[in-house]
């Protein structure tokens, strides 16, 4: 999915998915959203969740899970 909205800028995308890291002020917000996404779509699915943005202009994330069920790279 793409926004139209501000972007992110490069040098706070590496902390995208960390636990309680926002760009809100405090109090609105917990920082959790985009952990717990990547938590449930890597750890539990398998997939994979990225990031790109161009500041000023969007930010879109693309989420890939596996067809079959299998983690990533699993041959089993």
């Amino acid at each position: 999915m793409r926004d139209n909205g501000t972007g992110i800028p490069p040098d706070i995308r590496d902390q995208l998915f960390q636990p309680f890291f926002t760009t809100r002020p405090t109090g609105e917000g917990t920082g959790l959203g985009l952990s717990i996404s990547w938590d449930i779509v890597t750890q539990q699915h398998g997939g994979t969740i990225t990031v790109d943005s161009e500041p000023g202009k969007f930010t879109e994330f693309t989420i890939r899970l596996p067809r079959n069920g299998q983690a990533a790279g699993s041959s089993a």
